[in-house]
């Protein structure tokens, strides 16, 4: 796998718009892998209300477009404050979504728009950064294990459903 390295910057409000919907689709397919299709899909939408409620200019939410050396977008991320730290002073940051495009998956752009992100965390005054993944989502577990990261926490689901 080539390194390769990428520059973050902040998302247009059309890049803001394609990627919500991207990201919301892809969170109400895993997400209905446990649950009615609609109750994800209301989920994924309050969610993006109460942790974005003022779109791309909530503060302390970064949302950013990655670039290669040659000015092509490759991917984008969401970084803000770590929720899990209420309304309490914290010095966590909170990955909440990383996504590379299609065409540049499976060639080094994962780990260089994460180490993208950690240093944008490190620069806002973050001293770690958090995530959540779904279970299934092995590349993206791979890509994290790679990067560092260990499990704090793990849920586990069982469908009752026939």
């Amino acid at each position: 796998m080539d390194d390769r390295s990428v520059t973050l910057r902040r998302m247009t409000p059309a890049e803001y718009q394609a990627a919500t919907e991207i990201r919301e689709a892809e969170t109400v397919r895993q997400l209905a892998e446990r649950m009615p299709e609609e109750l994800a899909r209301a989920h994924t939408r309050q969610g993006t209300a109460r942790f974005l409620p003022d779109g791309l200019d909530t503060a302390g939410h970064h949302l950013v477009v990655a670039e290669d050396g040659a000015g092509r977008t490759v991917g984008t991320a969401w970084i803000g404050p770590d929720p899990r730290a209420g309304a309490g002073v914290s010095t966590s940051a909170w990955l909440y979504h990383l996504r590379v495009l299609p065409e540049f998956r499976r060639q080094g752009y994962g780990a260089a728009v994460l180490a993208a992100a950690e240093r944008l965390a490190v620069r806002l005054g973050s001293t770690d950064l958090a995530l959540n993944v779904f279970g299934g989502n092995e590349a993206a577990i791979a890509l994290y294990r790679r990067g560092g990261y260990g499990v704090t926490a793990m849920y586990l689901n069982k469908s009752l459903r026939e």
